[in-house]
């Protein structure tokens, strides 16, 4: 997949997911203003029949004081009578006397309780024998008047505000019935949260309210309940809400998890998918760089080992001994490479597995120095270099395979060697600290960015520099560095500054 094409992907797949995001988001906003809108309409549906009971339940006082007279005179009464009746009543809540004034004329009060209909009216529409059962019947609204006049259907409305005017609103209405009915009206529409009530008049609060209260525009309902002479509203019936985000949230808290929940399973799919993708195309570029490298690597023995064929076959050549073994010595060395190259993959692909077989003794570390140093000793002569001991360990007994753990220093000195552009200068340091030995091998050559000393024993990683071919090499010897160190239970750091040079540090415990 050419560079174009993949960044096309990523850009679509990151433009499907933000999209699908978006209409998530927009799907929640709008559940949430639809269920504020439907929460909103539940309550004033409330309020509204809370009004209607608190009206209901005043025409039932009226009604239940006129009758109560009516029954113990065995007669109906007349204004100066029902008036003397009032003076003498007491509250039932507060237990104190209530004046009231005259606020409807004799004329009035006589038409309204001497006509028949208008008693017919009063009895009919609120049906049964009992208190309780006329209060059922108020609280359902009032009944059809049959053929009264629409004018004492008003005027029973006017009786019933003087009546509001002339018993304070403590005496008419109960706290703790109010409540009740706004909780039972609110459960039937399903709206189960704390809420704080209260009744006002003019803009100030009565003595109908929860303590709690507290007005806020977002959270806070109002339905006006009763009507002044002037028609404007005198009392306002006023419910909040303090827990109302909560509530909404809760009742879309269900299906909105699960959007949530997938919504997450996408972005961590999206994700992993980019990093596969990703991680596929570097896979796929170092692959195709280990494969140029190894082509070149053999390229140069198999051309080396075909003129010194050539050279042999060739008569003048053929006999001279010394030339002959010249050139075999030649072809030995080309074709121990291409098999060290060769055996380099062989064993990282069995660390992979974990089917190689390290066999671990007891060993000198200074031994398997200078093993190492043997190994390059003549690659550094022939660039004209120096290699410099600082053995200064006391104690350098270590459990380890001999033969890979040598092959590990070959490889650092090696690197030191290869990335040196000029004479190579590499010193080598041991030292005791407290149970372990320190292995140091530093060089001068050209150093690493710090991006590259975090991959650098990654497998088939190299740092370019510049030219692919500037520097033989695979990509394969650092990463069998660090597999065989793992194996022998050590660690190693690498220290790096672009342009002066690297210094590996291998921290190996020692044999008590």
């Amino acid at each position: 997949m050419n560079k174009t094409r993949f960044r096309l992907l990523v850009f679509f797949m990151s433009l499907s997911l933000i999209g699908i995001i978006l209409v998530q988001l927009y799907w929640v906003n709008s559940s949430l203003k639809n269920n504020d809108e439907q929460f909103r309409f539940h309550i004033q549906q409330v309020l509204g029949k809370v009004a209607s009971k608190l009206q209901a339940n005043d025409r039932y006082e009226f009604f239940a004081l006129y009758t109560h007279f009516r029954d113990s005179a065995g007669r109906k009464p007349q204004r100066e009578e029902m008036l003397t009746y009032y003076n003498r009543s007491k509250s039932k809540n507060t237990g104190r006397k209530v004046i009231y004034s005259d606020n409807m004329s004799q004329r009035d009060y006589n038409l309204f309780f001497d006509n028949q209909d208008a008693e017919k009216y009063l009895s009919d529409s609120l049906p049964g024998n009992t208190d309780d059962e006329r209060r059922a019947a108020l609280a359902a609204g009032p009944g059809k008047p049959g053929d009264m006049e629409v004018w004492q259907q008003y005027q029973l409305d006017m009786y019933l505000r003087d009546f509001r005017e002339h018993n304070p609103l403590e005496t008419r209405v109960a706290k703790d019935w109010l409540r009740k009915t706004l909780k039972t009206e609110l459960s039937q529409n399903g709206v189960d949260t704390h809420f704080e009530y209260g009744i006002y008049k003019n803009g100030l609060a009565t003595k109908i309210r929860s303590e709690g209260l507290q007005w806020d525009d977002e959270t806070s309902y109002e339905h006006n309940i009763y009507s002044e002479r002037d028609g404007n509203p005198g009392y306002r019936l006023v419910v909040a809400f303090p827990e109302k985000q909560t509530f909404i949230l809760s009742s879309i808290f269900g299906i909105t998890s699960l959007s949530l929940i997938f919504t997450l399973i996408i972005i961590i799919a999206y994700l992993s998918a980019i990093n596969q993708l990703i991680k596929q195309k570097q896979i796929s570029e170092i692959k195709t760089d280990f494969i140029n490298n190894m082509t070149h690597e053999f390229k140069t023995p198999i051309a080396t080992i075909n003129l010194a064929l050539d050279a042999i076959r060739n008569p003048k050549i053929l006999n001279d001994s010394e030339k002959v073994q010249r050139y075999l010595q030649m072809i030995r060395d080309e074709n121990k490479r291409m098999h060290s190259q060769v055996e380099n993959v062989l064993q990282i692909s069995k660390l992979d597995k974990k089917e190689l077989d390290i066999t671990k003794e007891q060993a000198d570390v200074h031994d398997i120095i200078e093993d190492a140093i043997e190994h390059v000793h003549l690659i550094i002569e022939a660039r004209h270099g120096t290699l410099t001991r600082h053995l200064e360990a006391k104690r350098t007994t270590a459990l380890l395979n001999d033969v890979h753990f040598t092959n590990v220093l070959v490889n650092i000195l090696d690197n030191a060697i290869k990335y040196s552009p000029d004479e190579p200068v590499i010193d080598i340091y041991t030292e005791n600290v407290k149970d372990f030995i320190l292995i140091k091998i530093s060089d001068k050559g050209l150093g690493m960015s710090k991006t590259t000393v975090k991959r650098i024993f990654e497998k088939f990683y190299r740092e370019h520099t510049g030219d692919i071919h500037n520097v033989k090499g695979h990509g394969l010897g650092l990463a069998y560095v660090k597999r065989i160190i793992d194996d022998h239970n050590c660690n190693i750091y690498v220290e790096s500054e672009k342009g002066k040079g690297s210094t590996f540090i291998i921290k190996m415990p020692l044999i008590n």
